[in-house]
């Protein structure tokens, strides 16, 4: 007997598990998705996001700007800083150039300060020999003039009528007198106002040097401060600012006349500048040469030429020095 075959299902059970799980997972999502709606952000949230946007790219603008000017300024500063940078240089330079200039100018003085000790020391040696042999002594006069002084100053009436008719003469006697004190310890030349030939010396003794004397002569050539015709504030001045009980000091006032109110109040101030504390004895002493300018020039003031002649007469004879009236007002003479 022929036994049948099963008939065999075109869809099997496997298959229709795959199936029912996928339409389950679908019915899944679907209502997962039905409950969890979709929420935009609210329309204030949106407006205050959007202005603070629009803050921030103002400040970003407003940082650029300043970013800008800050580059600008800096770009500046830099190029001061550059100039700066050049003058600061520049003035090493000049500073270092001074320098130099201050170290040869300090080894010439050295050379020059060592040959002047030498003459110094020679001229000690000659001078002691000569008094060994009494030719000379401390009360030696020349001219009349006592030279045993260590420091000069010379007070100088710088007038109109002195600068224009006896400027000569005044420069070749303040020569002469220079070459009867061959060395000295310190000079120094002020007018009869009180002012400094040297203003950097001020107060201060100008060095005794070949060198200094002959700046002095050429400074006189244009060496024009104010006068009043008046000696009696340069030689104040000169006292008070040089005088020192250690030192042996001559004072030569220069002048061609007086034109002060009184002598007499001249000579006793003078005289109370010049006297030592509790000593009937003069700090200073006071040499004077007469100039004849107004006996000389036309138009001249004679009666106070005269004035002056007399002042002078009496104010070295008080203060221990001589009194020398020219008679000519040619250089040479």
């Amino acid at each position: 007997m022929k036994r049948s075959r099963r008939q065999t299902l075109e869809i099997s059970i496997s298959f229709l598990d795959v199936i029912s799980c996928g339409f389950g997972a679908i019915v899944l999502l679907l209502l997962i998705a039905k409950t969890v709606e979709f929420s935009a952000p609210p329309q204030s949230q949106t407006n205050a996001d959007q202005q603070h946007i629009t803050l921030l790219q103002k400040q970003l603008f407003s940082l650029r700007g300043e970013t800008r000017v800050m580059t600008q300024t800096l770009s500046g500063k830099r190029e001061q800083l550059s100039e700066l940078e050049k003058s600061i240089a520049r003035l090493r330079r000049q500073l270092a150039s001074v320098e130099r200039q201050l170290q040869a100018s300090a080894q010439a003085d050295t050379t020059e300060r060592d040959e002047l000790i030498l003459a110094q020391q020679i001229l000690s040696e000659e001078m002691q020999r000569l008094q060994q042999r009494g030719s000379l002594n401390a009360k030696q006069l020349i001219g009349g003039i006592p030279v045993d002084s260590e420091y000069l100053v010379f007070v100088i009436d710088t007038s109109g009528s002195m600068v224009d008719y006896a400027w000569s003469k005044v420069r070749a006697e303040l020569l002469n007198i220079l070459d009867i004190y061959p060395t000295v310890k310190g000079i120094q030349v002020i007018n009869d106002m009180g002012d400094y030939m040297f203003p950097s010396y001020r107060g201060k003794w100008l060095p005794d040097t070949p060198g200094r004397r002959r700046a002095i002569i050429r400074q006189m050539t244009h060496w024009r401060p104010f006068s009043n015709s008046s000696p009696v504030e340069g030689i104040q001045r000169a006292i008070q600012a040089l005088y020192a009980s250690d030192k042996k000091i001559s004072l030569y006032v220069f002048g061609d006349d007086f034109t002060g109110s009184s002598i007499h109040k001249v000579l006793s101030t003078v005289s109370q500048s010049n006297r030592q504390r509790g000593r009937n004895k003069q700090r200073v002493r006071i040499h004077t040469i007469g100039f004849p300018v107004h006996f000389l020039a036309p138009g001249g003031r004679m009666e106070t030429a005269s004035r002056f002649a007399a002042l002078m007469r009496e104010l070295s004879y008080r203060n221990g020095g001589t009194f020398v009236g020219l008679n000519s007002l040619n250089e040479t003479q």
